[in-house]
């Protein structure tokens, strides 16, 4: 089997691998189940603040308390900010550093955002390289998957960099303040996880449309496309050409009688 495909459906592959551990993340505090109640983006320890639980877990919905190892949250709220002054409703016991700044809360709003429009790329990207399959237009839609997909990769990288940002930064605030905090591995592992998935895909996808004008003899589209099927464009000329000198073979015959 030539490369050609093999990489279109690996590229593929990666694509749903991507959106699937975006997707586990993105449910973490919002569907109460296993395993998707242990991702969390940042624990800490904040018996000290009043009216909080003894560990607060946040994810993209909102402030959990941990039961059993388990998020244990409230109701759910989009686009949830990591703000402690803001989620407590208090600076009683708060770090310092999350006093006076809006920092954290507009940096986690904008990741909320940018995870959807980075699935929704990459939701389009799937769907494109799933028709390019079974298309003969693959060209064109190869073209627009690489497109969609570069999306995807950009919004999920800017969702990482965002939540690493934030993230990090508090865990290091609340240890300065001589509170227990540690990060979600999961939560992190997954949406990191996910920007590589893209970028190999897109990576795949160019060595694809490499190796479809290589095996065309660097003719511009050769009649291959990055996932389809060799058009049979020069066997149909010479088709033709054979029936032409078949049909004239004929005729002389005819005018020799």
């Amino acid at each position: 089997m030539p490369p050609r495909p093999i990489l279109g459906l690996v590229s593929l592959v990666l694509i749903c691998g991507g959106l699937l551990l975006t997707i586990l993340t993105l449910i973490g505090g919002a569907v109460n189940k296993n395993p998707t109640n242990q991702f969390y983006f940042l624990q800490a320890a904040t018996t000290g603040i009043p009216g909080a639980a003894a560990t607060t877990r946040w994810t993209f919905w909102n402030a959990c308390s941990v039961t059993n190892g388990r998020n244990s949250c409230p109701s759910v709220h989009p686009a949830y900010p990591f703000d402690p002054v803001r989620n407590f409703g208090t600076t009683t016991g708060i770090p310092t550093q999350f006093i006076g700044t809006h920092r954290y809360y507009y940096l986690t709003r904008f990741m909320f955002a940018f995870v959807f429009i980075g699935g929704f790329f990459g939701v389009f990207s799937l769907l494109l390289g799933l028709l390019a399959l079974c298309s003969r237009i693959g060209s064109f839609l190869s073209s627009a998957l690489s497109l969609a997909l570069s999306l995807a990769l950009f919004f999920q990288t800017l969702t990482a960099a965002l939540m690493t940002a934030a993230f990090v930064k508090g865990r290091n605030n609340f240890k300065s303040n001589g509170m227990d905090a540690s990060l979600g591995k999961d939560a992190f592992g997954f949406m990191w996880a996910a920007v590589a998935c893209y970028f190999i895909a897109i990576i795949l996808l160019y060595a694809s449309g490499a190796a479809s004008r290589s095996s065309s003899g660097g003719k511009r589209g050769g009649g291959k496309m990055f996932f389809g099927r060799k058009q049979k464009t020069t066997r149909d000329r010479g088709s033709f050409i054979d029936k032409d000198a078949a049909v004239d073979g004929e005729r002389s015959s005819f005018t020799r009688v």
